[in-house]
């Protein structure tokens, strides 16, 4: 093929997928914003007519300005413009959920006889209720400083020396637009006062690049384990700056886990503790940057157990192949925002706590301990997690 022949073709490849991409922004934003505006203001309300269209316009310009300011907010890195962009996101995504409750009530309350426009009032009233009170309690829960969730996992070839071994696992920070320098340090204070043996990050500590973070990212140098604190990458730092944070975390005293795992003794017994990259960082374009279970494990006595850190519950497949004993991952978020851990679950094998993937390998995903965009958590609630490991012994 020809340059003049490659050059010609490239925009008819690109194009298909530009329009398709077009097509599915509209269809989504039509749905995400159309559904909350007929329940509030087009169905049977019988509203005045200024009320209708001023509430219309509203909406048109949201709509309007949304994709614009995500893009700007998260592609261009201003982050004015995200938060406004991720509380739209949040507050449209739980008057949608609500609106489309609220159609189905409409029905019940039209096959009860109430007519309009009463029986669109009534229903109106109740979503937006309901929207204002999930909203303030779910950013509430989501700026807090997440509580502990305690779990004691048995691993049966875990030695009798490190039975009650203390693992604190802390993943999804998400460092970005809001300052949470103070939740921050607030989630450091937390952690030592758990008197951790070791203490794991799986990832997506931030939203943007080091420079930008580095106030929030601080506390993390005042985290205390008494035998190692580890970290690996999830798929948010391929996007904010990989090798920077690798390099920042190394510098606060973590052991990344780049593909790569130590060992940890106690009273006789060891334990091998590995990570691997996110499962998307082979795309990324990075050197060396990819899911490596071979890298991870070299060397290592594999009559040992294994604690696996791997920041996507998917990666268990495999963690099973490789005789994992326990992996621990975030990323789901546990689905922040109810109901999106329905769709959470398409892609994912394990929304959260712990599972067992084979007659060895468990796994255990976190909800998280910070949040990504909206800043809202609905009925997934933040933790920091105190692992306490058993032996079967």
């Amino acid at each position: 093929m020809s340059v003049d022949e490659a050059v010609e073709t490239e925009p008819r490849r690109r194009g298909p997928r530009v329009a398709r991409f077009g097509v599915i922004l509209f269809v989504v934003l039509g749905l995400l914003f159309g559904v909350p505006l007929v329940t509030l203001f087009w169905s049977g309300n019988d509203w005045p007519g200024v009320v209708a269209a001023a509430g219309t316009m509203l909406f048109v310009a949201v709509v309007a300005l949304f994709p614009w300011l995500m893009f700007r907010g998260h592609g261009g890195h201003d982050d004015r413009a995200a938060r406004i962009a991720d509380t739209l996101l949040g507050v449209i995504w739980v008057l949608f959920t609500w609106s489309a409750l609220g159609q189905l009530f409409e029905l019940a309350l039209l096959a009860a006889g109430v007519a309009d426009p009463l029986r669109s009032r009534v229903v109106t009233g109740l979503v937006l209720v309901i929207s204002t009170g999930l909203l303030l309690w779910g950013h509430r829960e989501a700026m807090r400083v997440s509580r502990v969730r305690e779990v004691e996992v048995t691993l049966p070839r875990l030695g009798r020396g490190l039975d009650g071994l203390r693992v604190v696992l802390i993943t999804d920070t998400h460092y970005g637009p809001i300052d949470r320098a103070a939740w921050s340090r607030g989630v450091t204070e937390v952690i030592n006062s758990l008197d951790a043996d070791i203490v794991a990050h799986t990832g997506d500590i931030a939203d943007g690049t080091v420079e930008q973070r580095l106030e929030m990212a601080a506390p993390l140098a005042d985290v205390r384990a008494r035998h190692a604190r580890v970290y690996v990458t999830g798929n948010h730092e391929y996007h904010s700056g990989a090798l920077g944070w690798v390099e920042h975390m190394e510098n606060l005293g973590w052991e990344t886990l780049h593909n790569r795992h130590v060992v940890v003794t106690r009273d006789g017994d060891s334990l091998v503790v590995a990570g691997v990259d996110d499962r998307t960082a082979g795309g990324s374009g990075l050197p060396g940057h990819r899911t490596d279970h071979e890298a991870a494990l070299a060397g290592a006595d594999p009559s040992l157990p294994v604690l696996l850190l791997a920041h996507q519950p998917q990666q268990i497949k495999d963690a099973v192949a490789h005789g994992i004993d326990l992996q621990l991952s975030g990323h789901t978020h546990g689905g922040q925002m109810w109901p999106f851990h329905y769709l959470v679950r398409t892609d994912q094998p394990a929304l959260q706590g712990l599972s067992r993937h084979s007659e060895r390998t468990q796994l255990y995903t976190s909800r998280g301990t910070g949040f990504w965009g909206p800043p809202f958590r609905v009925f997934a609630p933040s933790e920091i997690t105190l692992l306490t490991l058993r032996s079967a012994s």
